[in-house]
């Protein structure tokens, strides 16, 4: 059974490159979300393996579903601007964080690593 990624992001090309780069990659996807209400809907009905979130999506900040997840034990990955990172990694210490934009092979990488058993 392939991995499963939830991807919430509300830029609409950006949004489509993950997809594809995790698709070319053989994790199955579950979006993209550009919204939070569809982003938690989705994880309410099948919890996701991983979590790839913009912060500011179409509807509002997704710093919720981000500690959700990561109460639920889903592994978040936060992909946003420079000027978000050191204070999404300070209130989010469990998650990765990514700058925008980030490379396919490090995004891939950092997946990997999330992923890998400890």
């Amino acid at each position: 059974m392939a991995v499963r990624i939830l991807v919430a992001e509300d830029e609409f090309i950006t949004a489509f490159d993950l997809c594809d780069t995790f698709e070319e990659a053989g994790y199955e996807i579950e979006g993209p979300h550009a919204g939070i209400s569809s982003a938690m809907l989705a994880c309410q009905k099948a919890k996701p393996d991983l979590a790839l979130l913009d912060i500011e999506l179409a509807d509002g900040p997704s710093l919720e579903l981000a500690q959700k997840l990561l109460d639920d034990n889903v592994p978040v990955i936060l992909h946003s601007g420079p000027e978000d990172t050191r204070a999404l990694a300070a209130r989010f210490p469990q998650a990765t964080t990514l700058v925008k934009p980030c490379p396919p092979a490090q995004l891939l990488g950092a997946v990997s690593k999330v992923l890998a058993p400890t």
